[in-house]
């Protein structure tokens, strides 16, 4: 149960009683899954740059909403509302997308084979652990 404070329960933030994290937190994850999968292509293509160019767009929009549910967690996590180790997760798998990002830089084949592909393992793994640690920490007061 949510610790309470002068009588009042500690919720996330939310719209309509619906955890803004809940809604914005989904698109990291598909982003960044999108991303894994598309390097992949990219290998198994032959060298058709269109797969880098989706990576490096699924991965800046994945960073973008990332960073924006970061900063909600963090809030989240201050006043108490869900744990620190979703927020702690998910700041891992955006500094590890951050340097993922900064390898997709560079020119085709060198961008996606060796460290861009296991820097987008380790970033999808740290996601969805954020994640579940996120949904099972805001639903643990649900169970019976």
């Amino acid at each position: 149960m949510p610790e309470t404070v002068a009588g009042r329960r500690r919720t996330p933030i939310s719209i309509d009683r619906r955890p803004v994290a809940a809604m914005l937190l989904p698109i990291p994850i598909v982003c960044f899954i999108g991303n894994l999968l598309t390097d992949i292509s990219y290998l198994n293509s032959g060298g058709n740059l269109t797969w880098l160019n989706f990576s490096t767009w699924l991965n800046a929009a994945g960073l973008f909403f990332g960073a924006i549910v970061a900063v909600m967690l963090l809030v989240e996590s201050v006043r108490g509302s869900v744990g620190w180790g979703a927020f702690a997760f998910l700041l891992a798998a955006l500094i590890v997308e951050f340097f993922n990002a900064l390898i997709h830089a560079r020119d085709g084949w060198t961008a996606v084979s060796g460290a861009g592909l296991i820097l987008s393992i380790i970033g999808v793994v740290l996601i969805l652990v954020s994640g579940w640690l996120w949904q099972s920490a805001r639903y643990a007061e649900v169970r019976p």
